[in-house]
């Protein structure tokens, strides 16, 4: 499972001109699942991505989490993490997971999450979204359960 994390001041994601998840300060969370991956993964990513320490404190430094912040997550799918590029001009996305236990990994995810008192808004399976965010920082961050 690949995470691409950006701390945000606000984003939000829209499915046919209608927006579907948004938020105010905290984290996009863009999200891949791979055919490897396995329930153990989302909790390790969700773990690390709650209490990834990326958010100000009251001296401007990298200290807070979104548990000790109350920010918010907004976390849409994005099987094109998987894209391996190596060979060709053509991603190969043989590594992604099929469509049925990808959903359901990225619905224990966000479960995961929300379970440790985050608010989490979500993107729509499958749809094709448009997702702005305002990145704050900039701060991005790549983070792999393997």
């Amino acid at each position: 499972m690949i995470a691409v994390v950006e701390r945000v001041t606000k984003s939000k994601v829209h499915v046919d001109d209608q927006t579907i998840g948004e938020i105010g300060p905290g984290l996009l969370v863009l999200l891949g699942i791979s055919k490897s991956d396995e329930e153990k993964d989302a909790d390790y990513l969700a773990d690390k991505v709650a209490n990834l320490r990326i958010l100000e404190d009251e001296d401007g430094k990298m200290n807070r989490s979104l548990i000790d912040t109350g920010g918010e997550m907004l976390v849409v799918s994005q099987f094109t993490l998987l894209g391996d590029c190596r060979k060709g001009r053509r991603p190969s996305f043989v590594e992604a997971a099929p469509p049925e236990k990808a959903e359901r990994l990225y619905d224990y995810f966000v479960y995961q999450v929300r379970s440790k008192g985050i608010s989490a808004a979500t993107g729509q399976f499958q749809a094709k979204m448009a997702v702005s965010l305002v990145n704050d920082g900039p701060v991005t961050l790549i983070l792999e359960s393997k």
